[in-house]
């Protein structure tokens, strides 16, 4: 039986995923994160993840001192692991399908290092099928799959207390190894077979889309007869059968890929076996139409919106983190440069314009609002959420504050003459 400290385990791909679950693990076993790129790998050195994630350049940096982290560009590397955990960010293009052969070409990398009978522990978002058609291919090694459950902006809280992991396993004699790999982790563990495991993910990512424009299609039928969609949301999520963690908060449409990844997943696996999946097909559609609402009420309410001053609050795909990648305000951002808007931005996350041309970053939120023609608040931060929006009311030009996710509901409710919009309420 391999000791806990004596697990050495590469880890390919160090991006989000990747730099999460070897910090968290480097606490534990021997850890080399691997990636191709030099710049990743160079900051991860020096403690520095790629991407912003509270807490994660802090864990990395005390897993390096440790001794027990490091991280590499040598492919070779990964010779002398016992698990070698594939865990690269799957790219997603326009259209929400993943680029599985940029995570597969850098796998076959490996092959000709690793030794007999090595666990490959894939985590990276891959269609089902993925760990099957590599088996065979390589049937010298192992193959098991366990579905990423991680969330921007709280990802080592997530993955240190897992309530729970699915792990799909094809051979038996190997559970007792990721039973040791995930113990400091959860105790609750569900083993099933690879192919069931693949499925879970695009299940789970698939349902949770569902929930997220049901609610969203409730909430348009609430401002039409004058419900709340919020006591809506509480009414339902009071049901034993559906809880209160359900994804029942009417506000913005998913985003990020991530969730609709596995929606396109399935929708594909209906067409090629010939199954209509009327529910499944719908998800992407109902949520893409719903990325125009709040873009709509501007139109509804200023008209042309050349030359208005439109302050949005937020522009991270999720609060806690630095990535605009798929980001629902940055599209609503862009989408108003076509109209000849003036967008003013605030993120406590983004420092500098960049590569965001036409889109004027302020480093406060009252230079932001001042002289706006409307508000639109994305980021449920504590400073907006704090922020004395009666004191500054004056500052705008217009009164008009647009919130989509009800942020900042309970602060605003209170101030007179002004004309706040939520979803559905």
């Amino acid at each position: 039986m391999i000791k806990e400290h004596d697990i050495t385990i590469g880890m390919l791909g160090m991006w989000h995923l990747g730099s999460v679950y070897a910090a968290c693990c480097g606490k534990h076993f021997n850890v080399i994160g691997m990636d191709l790129n030099d710049s990743t790998i160079s900051n991860l050195k020096l403690g520095k993840a790629p991407i912003y994630e509270p807490l994660l350049d802090k864990t990395i940096q005390e897993g390096v001192e440790s001794g027990r982290l490091s991280f590499t560009t040598d492919i070779s590397t990964c010779q002398g692991v016992d698990i070698l955990w594939i865990t690269y960010d799957t790219p997603i293009n326009s259209n929400d399908e993943c680029d599985v052969d940029s995570v597969l070409n850098s796998f076959y990398r490996c092959v000709e290092f690793l030794k007999h009978g090595t666990l490959v522990l894939v985590s990276s978002q891959v269609p089902v099928g993925t760990c099957c058609t590599l088996q065979k291919k390589f049937p010298q090694f192992v193959f098991a799959y366990s579905p990423e459950n991680l969330r921007l902006g709280n990802a080592i809280s997530v993955f240190e207390k897992m309530d729970r992991v699915v792990i799909g396993i094809n051979d038996a004699s190997y559970k007792s190894i990721l039973q040791q790999l995930f113990a400091p982790f959860t105790e609750n563990i569900i083993f099933m077979s690879v192919v069931s495991a693949e499925m879970v993910k695009h299940s789970l990512n698939s349902f949770l889309a569902l929930c997220v424009t049901y609610i969203n299609e409730v909430a348009l039928l609430c401002e039409h007869v004058g419900a709340n969609v919020n006591d809506v949301s509480l009414g339902l999520k009071s049901d034993v059968r559906i809880g209160n963690k359900a994804y029942l908060k009417a506000g913005g449409p998913f985003a990020g890929g991530t969730l609709a990844r596995d929606v396109v997943i399935l929708t594909e696996l209906s067409k090629k076996f010939g199954e209509s999946s009327c529910v499944i097909s719908s998800i992407k559609k109902s949520n893409d139409l719903h990325k125009n609402w709040v873009y709509k009420k501007l139109k509804n309410k200023l008209g042309d919106l050349k030359h208005k001053k439109i302050a949005v609050l937020g522009l991270t795909y999720t609060a806690n983190t630095n990535t605009l990648r798929r980001s629902v305000s940055l599209e609503l951002c862009e989408l108003l440069l076509t109209e000849n808007a003036k967008v003013h931005v605030y993120d406590p996350n983004i420092k500098e314009s960049g590569a965001l041309k036409d889109i004027t970053v302020n480093s406060n939120v009252l230079n932001t609002v001042t002289d706006a023609d409307a508000v639109v608040v994305f980021s449920d931060s504590q400073e907006l959420k704090q922020f004395s929006w009666t004191k500054h009311m004056k500052k705008l030009h217009r009164p008009l504050i647009i919130d989509l996710n009800s942020v900042i509901d309970s602060n605003i409710k209170n101030v007179y003459n002004v004309e706040y919009i939520s979803l559905g309420t």
